[in-house]
């Protein structure tokens, strides 16, 4: 597959990039695509939340009234957790979420993502570029250009560009990544994949 390559200013230009079939244009495998977002998302989870038990609550273990001829049911001490302020019956604890995957589903999954992206048409290539200033403005200029402006937004760089980055950053629906940092998560949650013209081999590098 053969894309063309844009300027910032929206204006394509005479060079054109081929996607090696073998990152774009796998068969997608939607069960390694589900268990690789799973995981990314479980590893987001703190695990803190927590929970009294009845051994955990303050207060009295004094039986709070005889077991029988109340005319109501039996009850032990004011923890119970039939009563107001008692423990909390199997309620959570702190725990660790991650799990571990093996790194060929997860490139697995990466491809996929990226094979979705290229089938949609949801690709553009950029030329490389920088900006003098970290300005929000120079960032959103240039997905207007494009008419992106509304949609989200992943553009991967093989560079740490920090004006490029901290341009972006205040723009809710846009992100900027190393190619290194590519995952299949922030792939498919954008709308619209740009790359950077020197970025697609180093796309097939880490991928290959």
């Amino acid at each position: 597959m053969e894309l063309e390559v844009y300027n910032i200013n929206g204006d394509k230009t005479s060079k054109k990039v081929k996607l090696d079939d073998a990152i774009f244009g796998i068969e997608p495998n939607d069960h390694a695509i589900y268990l690789d977002v799973k995981q990314h998302m479980a590893n987001k989870r703190q695990g803190t939340h927590s929970s009294k038990e009845r051994n955990a609550v303050t207060g009295s273990r004094r039986k709070i009234k005889r077991q029988k001829g109340t005319g109501s049911a039996r009850a032990g001490d004011i923890k119970n957790p039939i009563f107001r302020g008692g423990g909390k019956t199997f309620g959570p604890h702190p725990r660790i979420y991650n799990f571990k995957l093996n790194k060929k589903l997860k490139r697995l999954a990466r491809l996929s993502a990226l094979s979705y992206k290229a089938k949609e048409k949801s690709i553009l290539v950029i030329e490389d570029f920088n900006f003098e200033t970290p300005k929000t403005k120079n960032y959103l200029d240039m997905l207007n250009n494009f008419d992106l402006a509304n949609k989200k937004t992943l553009l991967v760089s093989n560079k740490q560009d920090k004006n490029i980055y901290l341009a972006s950053r205040n723009l809710q629906k846009t992100k900027v990544v190393n190619v290194r940092n590519l995952n299949t998560y922030d792939l498919l949650d954008a709308n619209s994949l740009l790359i950077l013209e020197s970025t697609v081999n180093e796309i097939g590098k880490l991928n290959s």
